[in-house]
């Protein structure tokens, strides 16, 4: 197998794990989990359940998180079978192979068993570690195959202090997520009323689904400041490394976009088409922004070695 067929496999695993994080997403946003009832595989007994929009939308999720399985199988096997000499690239088809089979366990276990708010957040956590690698693989495994090294045999290297920065920024997005994901499963979307002031107020009175909004806004308001630093790092002290430069760009972009993606939550709540596809985005945009970083820390990790 050439590096051209193992960059493409690592495209389609990044592509299906994607829509089975989205398709879990869809499933969250419209209370789609239990039109299957508490049966696992199969839904309602059958295979192939009767045909109701939420049952379509739960049992589609299902096969992409299946198919999602196969393919890191398949990519783990091929990168041990033919690329063992990369250990990063090993290490990401193996963490992609690891979290999609206990985000898949773990939904299993919400349908047969309900599960708590703050465990079914943890399940939207371990889906998007499973993306954040595939997507690793994905990059790492272009950059394999398009040689695009070349900076770190001329002795490009960054410094100890950037890589922490690094380092904490994708830790703290990942708290971020996890505070965004309590937010949905408790239904506390509406804990403030208004954007960017809440309920009225630069600080509301902090209770229930108030606190938990709040406590959101806040997070997030701190990884779009540490993002721009860490963008404005990456893009002005390190000009000859044009792939950190270009990592750190799309790391801001995608952290500002996601700022307007979560005003656009507040202000579509009470509009459910439009709020259906605001909540979506939102989704999408952290998910890209937490590979970005996973993979940025990385890079950084492997640059920083040059100063040795």
């Amino acid at each position: 197998m050439t590096t051209a067929h193992l960059k493409w496999l690592s495209y389609i695993t990044c592509l299906v794990m994607f829509l089975a994080l989205f398709g879990g997403a869809v499933v969250t946003k419209t209370g789609s989990g239990l039109e299957c009832g508490n049966e696992w595989p199969l839904c309602h007994g059958k295979l192939i359940p009767a045909y109701t929009l939420g049952s379509l939308i739960e049992y589609t999720h299902r096969l992409f998180s299946g198919f999602a399985g196969l393919l890191s199988l398949a990519s783990m096997f091929a990168f041990w079978r033919y690329a063992r000499q990369h250990k990063d690239l090993l290490t990401y088809a193996l963490l992609t192979l690891l979290f999609v089979i206990v985000q898949g366990g773990m939904g299993a276990l919400a349908v047969v068993r309900s599960q708590s708010a703050a465990v079914m957040a943890l399940h939207m956590g371990f889906s998007l570690i499973a993306f954040a690698s595939s997507l690793m693989l994905a990059l790492g495994t272009k950059r394999w195959h398009e040689s695009a090294g070349l900076e770190d045999a001329a002795g490009a290297s960054v410094s100890r202090g950037f890589r922490n920065l690094t380092w904490f920024t994708a830790l703290y997005s990942y708290i971020v997520v996890y505070i965004g994901a309590y937010v949905s499963h408790t239904d506390s979307q509406g804990g403030c009323s208004g954007w960017p002031l809440c309920n009225g107020k630069w600080i509301p009175e902090l209770s229930g689904g108030v606190g938990i909004v709040f406590t959101h806004r806040v997070a997030a308001a701190l990884l779009f400041v540490l993002t721009a630093i860490l963008g404005h790092l990456a893009f002005w002290r390190y000009t000859e490394i044009p792939e950190l430069r270009k990592l750190g760009v799309a790391a801001v972009t995608l952290c500002l976009l996601q700022v307007f993606s979560g005003a656009a939550v507040v202000h579509t709540l009470y509009n459910d088409k439009l709020y259906i596809f605001a909540a979506l985005s939102h989704i999408v945009l952290i998910a890209g922004l937490f590979g970005i970083l996973s993979y940025m820390s990385v890079r950084v990790w492997q640059l920083s070695m040059n100063n040795k």
